[in-house]
């Protein structure tokens, strides 16, 4: 047998995640990790993926390849999808327009309009509504089939989205509207999108769906023509992978694609450190995502994007526009603003010596030493500390302050920002970050997780192994699988165990096939049942895992009462049935540390602020149980860590960073 067949018979594995400002790439080699980085190419992704691989000097024909994509979201964010048109019931074309009637001021008496999601002109209605019993209330005729066929070729939309009436009852009459869609238009339906009660969340998700699918279809099209033979999955918002040839039927679930990598990765790195209670910060070039782990990473079914409701499920994460690219300006009255503006990618921040002119976060971290001119993404990119302080110092002059001043002021109001991104998401739900450890990962978290952790009181604090590309890393140790839901509406007492169980067997049965067909073997496939539950008469529900009758309804009461400090006598009501696959996970074991040759200083820093000099060391060098003290300077090639006085740090045996505040 050749080398090369023998290579071709053991792939290797390599993630990857686009960032808005980086392209990161975390290659699994053996038993050996390595990382990578390029400059993202926002106008085309692919582009700084297939660099990064040429860069790897990797064979396609010798790789399976799982990405995190950001071309759902900016799409969606940016407004740009295609030409959608949106079919509906008789009397409900305006349904996305009217939406749930919210209003996001509530004592603004004139709000500004805000355009609908679909012009009126691409609302079309029909015939094919049922009851809420699934009974026919109205046919769908051929006059309508053949009015629908007309009005598709005349208004010459780039795709279709279908959401009829309690179409999760019965999809007959939506997919006779689909049978008659041309070919080429990308088609959705919401039976097929989300077959669950709520008519309006239904339609924003089968309309996003159609709106950004043909984009992402296109990006996934010139990507595997770019790599002829790769094996390619994507990330799913859910934190699962899904092959890239369903991923594109499936735009809508690919929102928070390269974020849930970063969070799988987290928990992962965490567990190698017995860790299982975390709050994480993401911190890359353009944003910042924080999240709440417990074990495992939360879903939620009512997350956003932009203005819209977003039901299929997806990490429970807020994001902020606080990033290393985050621009600095001071407002009308003088107030030093930071964010949510970003840099990006082209030109970046000032000290990228790419054409930026505005001060950054980044520029202020180089101007604090925090940051090295020749040690950023080790040594192969080079920071320009003249372009850096002539941004800042534009600020300065206009604040009459001192530079390093002005840095320190800007690195403070970033910090402000995702320290209440990480309060909304711990202590305005109930949660004591006190108890819980500060994961912090992306290119800049390590600058900013000792100030992060102060702010909430913390005390333990963790910056993983690969912590600048751990997005990347996640997208390694995520596992092939499938969130399904189906409506089922009945009171709890009035039900039996059978049912259920019957209709959550169904369920799991038209689940498994699309896992069956991307090659995960049936007895890896691990199943998770679970209910959405509500007392008779609410509008919202509480996920609750499924074991019998009786227990369900016992764990439903608890955790209503954990959640909102109160529980009821009355009826509780089940409305939704829920469904999660896993396929296996490739077998992936973090590098142990095994050097006990202590890690020399490789310099000693003057820093604005500081007492004395302040070491530098290069994590890489850094042996097993090396304690460090703060203040010091941590550099790798994909991130940098500030461990702050009072602050120390030891090396565990898979490499991360384990942050503890000194008492005293």
């Amino acid at each position: 047998m050749t080398s090369q067949a023998s290579n071709r018979a053991a792939p290797l594995m390599l993630g990857v995640d686009t960032g808005g400002t980086f392209t990161d790439f975390v290659l699994l080699r053996g038993k050996r990790i390595e990382t990578h980085k390029v400059l993202s190419t926002p106008q085309a992704p692919e582009r700084a993926i297939l660099q990064g691989i040429r860069e790897l000097n990797l064979e396609p024909l010798n790789l399976i390849l799982i990405h995190g994509s950001t071309v759902a979201t900016n799409a969606a964010l940016e407004g740009k999808g295609v030409r959608t048109l949106y079919i509906g019931n008789r009397g409900l074309a305006d349904l996305l327009t009217i939406g749930r009637q919210a209003r996001t001021e509530l004592y603004n008496l004139q709000p500004e309009a805000k355009d609908p999601p679909v012009p009126a002109e691409l609302c079309i209605e029909t015939g094919g509504r049922l009851g809420a019993d699934g009974e026919v209330v109205e046919p769908l005729s051929e006059q309508d089939l053949a009015r629908l066929k007309a009005e598709i070729q005349r208004l010459d939309p780039q795709a279709v989205a279908i959401n009829l009436l309690f179409s999760f009852l019965d999809d007959r009459f939506e997919r006779m509207i689909e049978r008659l869609v041309p070919e080429q238009l990308f088609c959705s339906r919401s039976s097929d999108v989300l077959p669950a009660s709520g008519e309006y969340e239904r339609g924003i998700a089968t309309w996003l769906n159609s709106w950004v699918g043909p984009l992402v279809a296109g990006y996934l099209k010139r990507l595997n023509e770019g790599l002829p033979g790769v094996r390619l999955s994507v990330m799913q918002s859910s934190g699962e992978a899904i092959a890239a040839d369903q991923a594109a039927r499936q735009a809508v679930r690919m929102l928070l694609s390269g974020p849930a990598g970063g969070l799988v990765g987290a928990g992962f790195v965490a567990a190698e450190s017995a860790r299982t209670q975390l709050l994480t910060l993401d911190m890359g070039g353009t944003s910042t995502d924080v999240a709440l782990i417990d074990g495992q990473p939360r879903l939620t079914r009512e997350g956003r994007i932009g203005p819209w409701p977003v039901a299929v499920p997806m990490v429970d994460m807020h994001t902020i526009g606080a990033g290393g690219g985050s621009i600095a300006r001071l407002d009308a009255g003088g107030m030093l603003l930071v964010g949510p503006e970003s840099a990006g990618a082209d030109p970046g921040p000032a000290c990228y010596g790419r054409g930026g002119v505005e001060a950054t976060v980044t520029d202020a971290n180089l101007l604090l030493g925090r940051l090295r001119e020749d040690a950023f993404l080790g040594g192969r990119m080079r920071l320009q500390r003249q372009a850096a302080e002539s941004a800042v110092g534009q600020l300065a002059r206009q604040m009459s302050l001192p530079l390093t001043s002005v840095a320190e002021g800007i690195v403070r109001v970033a910090n402000e920002h995702m320290a209440h991104a990480l309060r909304v998401t711990s202590v305005q739900r109930g949660v004591d970050p006190r108890h819980y450890t500060l994961v912090s990962f992306g290119g800049a978290g390590g600058l900013h997780v000792c100030a992060l952790a102060d702010a909430l009181g913390m005390s333990s604090a963790l910056v993983p192994v690969s912590a600048g590309v751990l997005s990347a890393l996640g997208m390694l140790a995520t596992r092939p699988g499938r969130q399904q839901i189906r409506t089922k509406l009945g009171v709890l007492q009035s039900l039996d165990e059978a049912t259920i169980n019957q209709a959550l067997k169904q369920l799991a049965a038209e689940a498994s096939g699309d896992l069956l067909r991307e090659g995960v073997r049936e007895d890896q496939i691990e199943v998770e049942y679970s209910l959405d539950l509500r007392y008779l008469g609410q509008s919202y529900t509480l996920n609750v895992a499924w074991q019998s009758l009786p227990q369900v309804e016992r764990d439903f009461h608890r955790l209503h009462e954990s959640r909102y400090g109160h529980r009821m006598s009355g009826d509780v009501e089940l409305v939704n049935l829920r469904v999660a696959l896993h396929g296996a996970r490739a077998e992936m074991a973090l590098p142990r540390v095994e050097s006990s040759a202590m890690g020399e200083v490789r310099e000693w820093l003057d820093l604005p602020g500081e007492e004395g000099a302040v070491p530098r060391y290069e994590r890489s060098e850094l042996a097993l149980g090396q304690s460090i003290e703060g203040p010091a300077l941590i550099n790798e090639m994909a991130s940098t860590t500030w461990l702050a006085s009072g602050w120390r740090c030891e090396v565990d045996p898979a490499g991360n960073l384990v942050l503890e505040r000194q008492r005293g």
